[in-house]
This record gives C-alpha cells, structure tokens and sequence, in this order.
C-alpha cells in the first residue's frame, strides 16, 4: 500500500505553492523552499533506493487508475494556482519581495506539476491524455515540447543532433540559449517533415505546431483582457521560470554523455548508460520518477510508477534539486561531473550495447 500511497507526498510541492500565495511575506516563496530547501537537505541524510518492482507486479502496477489520477489532478491544480497568483497580482498591494517571491513560486509549479506531468502524459497513446499534457504545457508556453521531445530528444538523445543533450563543459546558461531555442526550431522541423510526407503544405492548419503557437497567443490574449499588462507580464515570467525548470533537469539528465558511431556512421541504440540517474527515493516520488531518467529513454512507453533502476546507469553525486543548484555555478559543476562524465566513458567503452539489465 506505501507503494502505492506514497506519491502523494508530490502534493506538498503545489501545497506549499497554495500556502505561498495565500500568506505572503517570506512564505511566497512557497515551493521553491520545498523544492530547493528541504528536499536537498532531506536528501543529504536518507538513503537513495535501487529497489525494483518483480516482474510480476508490474503489469498490475502499470494498469492501476490510482496513478494516472494523481497525474490527472495536477492539471485543475496547476490551473487553479495560475488564476490565484493574477488575482493576487492585480488585486492585492505586494512588496516587490511577495511579488518575486509568487512568480517564482508558480514558476516552479508550471515546471514540475505541469511540464514534468506534460512529459509524463505526453507519451501515453489516448487523446484524453494528451490533450492534458498540452493543457499542462500550455501554462509554460512550452507545447512545442509536444512534439520535440517524443519525436526529437528520444531518437537523438545523447548525440550532438539533440539541442537538449548538454555539452560537456557547457554551462547551463549557454545550454538555455541552445536547447530553448533549437527545440522551438526543431519541432517546426519535425512538423514540416512529416506534413511533407503526407503531400500537405507546411504552413497549414494541419500543421501542430502553427495550431500551438495561435493557442498559446490566445492564452495571452486572454489573460491580458481579464488581468492587464500586469497579470499579462507576471504569466509570461512565470512561465520562462517554469520552462527554465524543465531545461535546468534537461542539463543535469544528459550532461556530457555520448552514444558512439559504428563502422555505418550510425549511433548505437539507445541505452540506460546514456541518461544520468538518480535513485533518491524523495526526488524521485516528488518528480513522478523522472529521475529514473535511464529506464525512461530505454523503454519510453514505461509509466513512471514501474520505472527499473539499472546497476550500469551513471548517477549523479546527488538528488535533482542539489544538483540543478550545482548547475548553476559552472566552475563548481564541472569539477565534479567532468571526472565523472571521462571515469564513465572509460567504463563502458565496447561493453555498452550489453548494458541493459535492471538490478534484480
């Protein structure tokens, strides 16, 4: 039952978020204490776990409604902070503190209960499903991640084909500039390509991507008719953090890995050595297993909830949180993921394409 039950701890986060805007002063920070206060410090002193579900319990697990509802319930309450934070924002006389401290606070919330759920849902198979992954990605003005990342970052993850691959020795701000924009690029790309093969014209109604952005321009445009330029401003800062979440955990998943060529000039598939992992029990139930990054990119169509961790998957020194706080300080980051990133390829070496066993 604590199996089952224990994701619901992920709600602390948006709790926090509520809490924040609903007091102020030095609680509208809200989630970002949660996340980047006690989480990493949490984190420091409990035991990270490379348990694995038996084989037999995970079709049962895979089918359970219960965690697909505790996906489902992030949408109402992203939603609902969104409209709490421009209400606050055009009605309530904030310090400039409160005011920063709110935007920050969604901020987080539109890149861990929406675009990480976005992710999640995205690559599920029913309509349902996906229309709430860009309901999700709407808040972040991010929906072209629809269609990068499912079509894009999984086939060229961990090449320099993939703008959101980090580069070994690149810093996380010139990673921003990169993958922020050539992911926005890309799926444009992608979008052109597979309208082409169906004989359509690029610039169409039936291209996902022209539909995207008028959605999105017309989110705005709603929100400036009910809340002005100020609630306008605050949604668009709200939703840069939020998406600057989501490629600060880019950054971190990938850095410096690199799936080799063969004698063809192809990549090798992809493998659980080609994602950093991190089996940190809190990181992992609070981000809906994303950190179980390696089995993800291995078997994409895996719900999180039976996500393997693999004895050959290059971990991070620390939980997520920690170290998208490293990131931040290039110098200090590349210290200790340089070693890491040359200690690992070394490693692996020819041995890679028979790296793919979960730990029993």
């Amino acid at each position: 039952m604590y199996r089952d039950l224990k994701y619901l701890l992920a709600y602390l986060l948006p709790l926090a978020g509520y809490l924040g805007l609903y007091f102020g002063g030095v609680w509208s920070y809200g989630s970002i204490y949660v996340a980047f206060l006690i989480l990493p410090l949490l984190e420091l002193v409990l035991p990270a776990s490379q348990e694995n579900h038996a084989p037999e319990e995970e079709e049962a697990r895979g089918g359970t409604p219960l965690f697909d509802w505790l996906l489902y319930l992030n949408l109402p309450i992203l939603t609902g902070a969104l409209i709490f934070l421009l209400i606050n924002v055009t009605s309530r006389e904030l310090t400039a503190n409160e005011l920063t401290g709110m935007i920050l606070n969604v901020g987080l919330m539109i890149g861990t209960v929406g675009i990480n759920v976005a992710h999640e849902l995205g690559h599920r198979t029913k309509k349902h499903e996906q229309w709430m992954a860009q309901a999700l990605l709407l808040t972040g003005l991010y929906m072209h991640f629809f269609i990068e990342h499912n079509r894009g970052h999984h086939r060229h993850v961990a090449t320099p084909l993939d703008p959101a691959t980090s580069k070994k020795n690149q810093s996380i701000y010139a990673f921003w500039l990169r993958s922020t924009t050539m992911s926005w690029w890309h799926a444009w790309q992608l979008e052109a390509q597979r309208l082409a093969k169906l004989g359509q014209p690029a610039v169409s109604w039936q291209n996902q991507m022209v539909r995207f952005q008028i959605i999105q321009l017309a989110y705005l445009l709603a929100i400036f008719l009910i809340f002005g330029f100020t609630g306008l401003w605050v949604a668009i800062t709200a939703a840069v953090f939020g998406f600057l979440m989501l490629e600060s955990v880019n950054y971190i998943e990938h850095y410096g890995l690199l799936r080799r060529k063969n004698a063809q000039g192809r990549y090798e598939p992809v493998l659980p050595i080609h994602s950093w992992n991190s089996n940190h029990e809190l990181g992992r139930i609070f981000l809906y297993e994303l950190t179980r990054h390696s089995d993800h990119h291995f078997r994409a169509s895996r719900k999180y909830q039976i996500l393997r961790a693999f004895r050959e998957s290059p971990q991070l020194p620390a939980g997520y949180p920690a170290c998208m706080i490293l990131a931040l300080f290039p110098p200090l980051w590349f210290s200790i993921m340089n070693p890491r990133v040359d200690r690992f390829a070394r490693q692996t070496g020819s041995q890679s394409a028979n790296l793919s066993q979960p730990i029993a």
